[in-house]
Order: structure tokens, then sequence, then C-alpha cells
């Protein structure tokens, strides 16, 4: 009755615990591993996005990606454009599809 009992402990403590939730949207983009660790949408401008990435395994700072003037504003204000290989492009692609 002991052994039951022990293996009844043993199922509800393998089912009581919760594992921790992936949330990142990772995606290969022109070579990279390029994973979404946060995003926050603009309530006041709907084509900017607030964003923190996972670049090849290494977290960028917050970064504010305007998707209509395809420019990307860094934490310390400088502001630059797209380009070819920017993350830029594939936040703005990924979510225009959704």
């Amino acid at each position: 009755m002991m052994k039951y009992v022990c293996y009844l402990v043993l199922l509800i403590s393998c089912f009581c615990a919760a594992l921790p939730a992936e949330a990142s949207v990772c995606r290969n983009y022109q070579g990279r591993d390029i994973c979404i660790v946060d995003i926050k949408r603009s309530a006041k401008n709907y084509w900017e996005y607030r964003v923190i990435l996972s670049v090849d395994g290494v977290k960028q700072p917050l970064e504010v990606y305007n998707c209509r003037d395809r420019t990307t504003v860094k934490q310390d204000g400088t502001i630059s454009a797209f380009g070819e290989s920017n993350s830029g492009e594939f936040v703005c692609r990924f979510f225009k599809n959704k």
C-alpha cells in the first residue's frame, strides 16, 4: 500500500511543476539567428515598436523601430536607416504579415 502512495505522490508532483514559458519569436534572417525577446507597440504611433532583440544569442539593448520611416532609434538617440542587413526589416516584415 505504501508503495502505491509513493507512486501517486511522485505522479502528482510531476504535474505540479510548472515550466517557464518560452515566448521568444526566433527566425533565421539573412544568416543570423534573430529572436524577439520583448516587443511593445506604441499606442500613439502604431507603426513604432519598442523591441529587445537577441542576435546570434547576444541580447541587444532596447531600440525603437519605426516601420513607416524605416529607421531605428537607439537608446542614445542615434537614428539610423534600416539598410539591407538590419534587423528592423525582420521586425517590420514579421508583424506586417500578422
